[in-house]
């Protein structure tokens, strides 16, 4: 089935096109690079995985409550709209909102291969460019496994949200190299792991829980590659250039916190937009929700020294200032073992499961040699008593 008959909204053209600017670099050293990043570029060579075969495809998924997450997560929750809606219409309000995160997910991945083609293209440094092509696979990936789960699982897709696509734009137009970086591995990246970390930490469904526990172990190491890279670069910059790129996470940051709202979900249940606005500002979970996505953008933005007062000013406006202070390698290393951790159960289980088909057939496999031996008995009694006749 094409895609377009999924979208729940015709996004107009099947292509997208964002003018190319900016030069393309080589370099011509091949001996030495940073030790740190090359190191990365081993764990990323290391890490490479199949979602077809990592993920279990076979896991059911209920199509009337796709993610388990609370339904205090849905906007309409509480509100005059949710107290008369049946069961059913409840369901599908929640598959809809399922496929406009899922959606989300999958457009940002694309941008994210786009943008990590774009630094293996741009970025001057060779080790930065073995790592680039290394996390260009691992977003192909999470694209496939997105669009994956959205066309087989839910059957349902929502068109890129037009503050989200704004900010890819803006990403992708710039010339600069370190844009990039700043716009996807910091920005965009950092937002959806919060996102990813939410549902996985709140889902009692064990596909989904899957999907975003491995696909959060690749991001983990991809947010740790903008940041070396650009606490790097940023420390040459002048007063000015440096205030460039504050003004555009101060862009970027707003664009990502109204991306959040999914008023494009109400629309689609007849809601007017305005109202679909205020129910989304007052609802008191996404408020929260909202201040958690930028655990890993606001800590990330200190660490690589964009911190100047505007900046400081929008994150205190924004209510996330004290983000900053997140532990971002503890985070990381989070990603890393829940992951790891759901592979060691996955494990056990199948080996289980394999050592007792193993226990069954040996069993059957006795149980066979028995009744032979039986058969055998009885046909040689049987051929004595004949002869003695």
């Amino acid at each position: 089935m094409s895609t377009s008959e999924l979208y729940t909204t015709q996004p107009g053209s099947t292509v997208w096109q964002v003018p190319a600017t900016g030069a393309a670099r080589f370099s011509w050293e091949y001996d030495e690079g940073r030790e740190r990043l090359l190191a990365l570029y081993q764990k990323g060579k290391d890490k490479q995985w199949d979602g077809a075969k990592r993920i279990d495809w076979d896991l059911e998924v209920d199509p009337e409550n796709p993610l388990g997450t609370p339904d205090e997560a849905l906007t309409l929750y509480g509100t005059r709209h949710w107290a008369k809606m049946t069961e059913k219409d409840r369901g599908e309000l929640r598959k809809h909102y399922a496929s406009w995160q899922f959606s989300q997910f999958l457009h940002g991945e694309q941008g994210a291969m786009v943008c990590a083609a774009r630094i293996v293209e741009s970025v001057p440094d060779l080790d930065a460019k073995l790592y680039s092509a290394t996390q260009t696979m691992d977003e192909a990936r999470h694209a496939e496994i997105y669009g994956r789960f959205l066309h087989e699982k839910l059957g349902m897709l929502y068109p890129i949200n037009d503050n989200l696509q704004a900010l890819l734009g803006d990403t992708l137009r710039d010339s600069r190299w370190d844009m990039p970086y700043l716009g996807m591995q910091v920005l965009i990246e950092g937002l959806a792991l919060a996102a990813f970390g939410m549902i996985r930490d709140t889902t009692d469904k064990p596909l989904p829980k899957q999907i975003l526990a491995y696909i959060m172990q690749d991001e983990a190491r991809h947010v740790a590659f903008g940041r070396m890279a650009l606490r790097d670069y940023y420390k040459q910059l002048s007063d000015a250039e440096r205030r460039e790129r504050e003004d555009f996470v101060i862009e970027g940051c707003y664009l990502m916190r109204d991306r959040l709202r999914g008023v494009e979900v109400l629309e689609n249940f007849g809601i007017p937009k305005a109202e679909a606005e205020e129910y989304s500002e007052n609802s008191e979970y996404l408020q929260l929700f909202r201040q958690l996505l930028f655990s890993r953008i606001v800590p990330c933005v200190r660490d690589i020294g964009l911190w100047g007062k505007r900046l400081q000013e929008a994150y205190v406006d924004m209510g996330v200032f004290e983000m900053g202070n997140s532990n971002l390698d503890q985070l990381m290393a989070q990603d890393e073992e829940i992951a790891e951790k759901l592979d060691e159960e996955r494990f056990a289980t199948e080996e289980a499961e394999r050592v007792a088909e193993v226990a069954e057939a040996i069993g059957q496999g006795a149980a066979i040699e028995r009744d032979t031996a039986v058969e055998e008995d009885a046909t040689v009694e049987k051929g004595a008593t004949s002869a003695t006749g």
